[in-house]
């Protein structure tokens, strides 16, 4: 028996789901979440083999929950259409479901997770996010785990970003955040006219620089409004006078 898991924010979406799964005594339908919290909590919980799940939903979505699980079970996307996401679907999931579908996609999705369950075919989650971070609905904000807790940082509140082994540091007014991603996967998923590499290991938010001192042969160092200090390569000060027009 295989557990099941449907996370959506609409009541009528998970009624589908739930209708359609009734053709398949096998899967143990084990809970319905209404939002990404409840979807995170009941992974981490019972485990399921796999879920449905929505992107657009409130608090945080898919995508961004998708981030904060460990070994994410097989995913089957139920969702309107998003140009980013289709991509990333098609490169990477087990397959989606483009909202309205009927028991006939929906069993076409069932017989697709059923041939990779069955042939041990691992979905390239990590490769999915990578691909989805790329869509400009998927930059405006970072999601973090902060202990127990879930932290939602707006890009916008970013003073820099700073490597630290296998994480990235988000430095901000509260202090500052780790997310297991790279330095790379920020300089491609930020905007660029707001946060520039001025340093192998720091990206920073240029909406949170005073001014730009030298320091030490052609190496300079970035002062921010809040005080914090960010070094900036000689490579890195050629970024950031084209962005800021100097």
């Amino acid at each position: 028996m295989n557990k099941v898991l449907i996370i959506d924010d609409e009541p009528l979406a998970r009624s589908i789901v739930k209708e359609y799964l009734q053709q398949y005594p096998e899967l143990d339908l084990v809970a319905e979440c209404g939002d990404g919290f409840e979807g995170l909590k009941a992974i981490q919980q019972l485990q399921p083999s796999l879920i449905f799940l929505d992107i657009q939903m409130p608090k945080i979505n898919g995508f961004e929950m998708l981030e904060l699980v460990d070994n994410a079970p097989a995913v089957i996307f139920t969702t309107a259409f998003d140009e980013f996401a289709i991509k990333a679907f098609e490169a990477h999931a087990i397959d989606y479901l483009l909202k309205p579908f009927n028991q006939e996609r929906f069993d076409k999705a069932i017989a697709k997770w059923k041939e990779q369950h069955s042939r041990q075919v691992v979905a390239k989650t990590d490769d999915l996010l990578e691909t989805a971070s790329l869509s400009p609905s998927q930059n405006q904000r970072v999601v973090v785990k902060n202990g127990s807790k879930i932290k939602i940082i707006p890009v916008h509140d970013i003073y820099y970003l700073e490597a630290a082994d296998d994480y990235v540091k988000i430095h901000t007014s509260e202090g500052y955040f780790l997310k297991n991603k790279t330095m790379s996967h920020f300089e491609q998923a930020l905007d660029q006219q707001q946060f520039v590499r001025a340093h192998r290991s720091y990206i920073v938010n240029i909406q949170h620089i005073t001014r730009i001192d030298p320091y030490e042969k052609d190496n300079h160092v970035a002062v921010l409004r809040s005080g914090h200090k960010v070094p900036v390569s000689r490579g890195g000060y050629g970024k950031l006078k084209l962005v800021l027009g100097l």
